[in-house]
């Protein structure tokens, strides 16, 4: 099939599709079987057929990974909410929905636009590692990283905050009217979607407190079992009550405290009471005449900036998509820039993170000299400067013009392995990537941000709002901004082609955790990449493997003005869909 010029046609009329979901899920009942389960073919689930419509509309839509957020975030819409609303709603069902990935245990950034103020606002709230944890406390216990799984990879929920900080800044409604669907879903349960069903799973074993609240019956949920999460109703009820005051210095507080020191964990009253969530300016750079903007460290946003900055360099759009020389050009400036990544990216309250010359066009111009076009490197070092798992992503925007483009995530599936007693939710293991190393900017200190791999993005054109989106999926997120933005600008696809093209990952960079990239590292392929691309790559130097990796789950929305349209767009490698009206 011919591929649109979206950019071009987007004033037209466009086909929309409300549901954005596919054959892959048979919909019979056990014929044949005595469990009378769904019938489910998981080779189509992994194999979907990419060519769904983007949504079309022009009184306001939501982009989620599950469609009873998406949902849900549309009725608060049409009761009278604004974006900001509606994401928090969104968010908030997808703790419910799938809780593998998200929820009030972890961290949440935002980048927002506000349509009053006809500006940008960034919102940082993730948590800060406790008081009484440090690289000397570390070492005492024999560690030379921190643990992924267990109470050492705590550091304070900031979920909570970014709603109360939306919220009050932004939102229309109270914390009670926006998390009523939650509360009513989580009460009376929910069937469980295909993807999501996949990652219901866990050694009960290993995770007795997991299982408690996540396997009431002992075994995995499967696609179609209805759950229902009683802790997490109650724990949404207290905040819709006492709002963030509930958690931070109120009785929530008072209960992971005590659930920490029972569990051999570092995190204290003060640390909850001291934590706050900021509001940020974001950074950008522009890509063929688009604004394209991240959030400054401690995030990797802006890897995402320094990819696009190299690429700009190469007449990307007179190549074939997925074509080997366009892969080549793309896995080397990954290359280049998670070098920085691994050395410059930390707390910018506790070390001096040269940002602005990062994300530069001189000092893209410096390091584009590095990429050989034919030739893959084997070794990358970050530049000389002068000063030197798994997520959700939801976006949203109103009939007002208001859009928000959110991440939050609780770092691995099922975080640290960790419930609160009675809450219904994991706690995070995000501060597993601090570095135990004290020569590193991102080294573990008392009160300090982890780096974060969970990034929000947006696009503005001549101080425009234009694209609000993410791909989510840990390292793997600023390749994915990069190849959804490339698809978009140099390949003119519309927002749900961009998000349906197969991707690649390049792994086994240096990382912000000390790990140093040997031989160049390896590229691993999504399906439907031809095989003569992939040998054509090994040719040129690539150390390429087949490996069913994370490839990102991405949600967008497009926007036209005069009058005003937006054209949403949702990965099919999710549960998801875009909902308009």
């Amino acid at each position: 099939m011919e591929r649109r010029s979206f950019l071009k046609l987007a004033g037209c009329t466009y086909t929309s599709s409300l549901l954005g979901s596919n054959v892959s899920v048979a919909g019979r009942t056990g014929a044949g079987k005595s469990d009378g389960s769904v019938f489910l073919d998981r080779d189509l689930l992994s194999n979907r057929n990419q060519n769904r419509s983007a949504v079309a509309c022009r009184n306001g839509i939501v982009c989620s990974s599950q469609p009873l957020a998406s949902m849900a975030g549309v009725d608060i819409l049409k009761a009278g909410g604004n974006a900001v609303d509606a994401a928090i709603c969104a968010n908030a069902m997808l703790s419910l929905v799938e809780p593998m990935m998200c929820g009030p245990g972890g961290d949440l950034f935002a980048i927002v636009w506000n349509a009053k103020e006809q500006k940008l606002m960034g919102l940082n709230a993730s948590g800060r590692a406790p008081y009484d944890w440090s690289i000397d406390k570390a070492k005492a216990l024999g560690l030379k990283e921190i643990p992924i799984y267990g109470p050492l990879s705590w550091s304070v929920p900031g979920c909570v905050s970014g709603w109360a900080a939306l919220q009050e800044k932004l939102g229309r409604f109270d914390l009670a009217k926006t998390l009523g669907a939650p509360i009513s879903c989580a009460r009376e349960g929910f069937p469980v979607s295909p993807v999501i069903a996949r990652s219901w799973s866990f050694n009960t074993t290993q995770d007795p407190g997991l299982a408690r609240t996540f396997m009431p019956e002992g075994k995995p949920l499967r696609f179609g079992d209805v759950f229902r999460n009683a802790g997490l109703a109650q724990f949404f009820e207290i905040i819709a009550r006492g709002g963030a005051e509930a958690f931070y210095k109120g009785q929530i507080a008072e209960r992971i405290v005590k659930f920490s020191q029972a569990n051999g964990g570092q995190l204290s009253i003060r640390d909850f009471r001291d934590h706050t969530a900021d509001w940020v300016d974001p950074v950008s750079a522009n890509y063929r005449g688009y604004d394209v903007w991240e959030l400054a460290p401690n995030g990797q946003g802006i890897a995402a900036l320094q990819i696009l900055n190299l690429l700009e360099h190469f007449d990307i759009g007179s190549m074939k998509p997925n074509s080997p020389q366009h892969l080549h050009l793309f896995i080397e400036a990954k290359k280049l820039a998670f070098e920085d990544r691994a050395v410059y990216y930390a707390d910018m309250d506790f070390a001096e993170v040269p940002v602005t010359e990062l994300i530069s066009k001189e000092y893209a111009s410096r390091r584009v000299r590095l990429i050989d076009p034919k030739r893959a490197a084997r070794s990358v070092a970050p530049g000389r400067l002068k000063n030197s798992s798994e997520t959700v992503y939801l976006t949203t925007a109103d009939k007002d013009g208001n859009m928000v483009s959110l991440i939050q995530s609780i770092y691995y599936p099922w975080g640290s392995g960790f419930v609160p007693d009675g809450l219904g939710f994991c706690l995070q293991n995000r501060g597993q990537l601090f570095s135990l190393n004290p020569n590193d900017l991102n080294k573990l200190e008392p009160h300090k941000r982890p780096f974060h791999t969970i990034i929000p993005a947006f696009v503005t054109r001549n101080d425009k709002p234009v694209f609000s989106f993410g791909v989510m999926g840990g390292d793997f997120q600023p390749q994915g901004h990069a190849q959804v933005l490339m698809n978009m600008i140099d390949f003119a696809m519309s927002p749900q082609q961009a998000g349906e093209q197969p991707r690649v990952r390049h792994i086994e960079s240096s990382t912000p955790t000390g790990t140093k990239m040997v031989g160049g590292g390896t590229v691993v392929f999504e399906r439907h990449i031809g095989e003569s691309t992939k040998r054509k790559l090994a040719e040129m130097g690539h150390k390429t493997k087949k490996e069913v990796g994370v490839y990102g789950g991405y949600q967008g929305i497009w926007r036209q003005d005069n009058p005003l349209r937006y054209f949403g767009g949702s990965d099919p490698r999710k549960d998801g869909c875009a909902i308009g009206y």
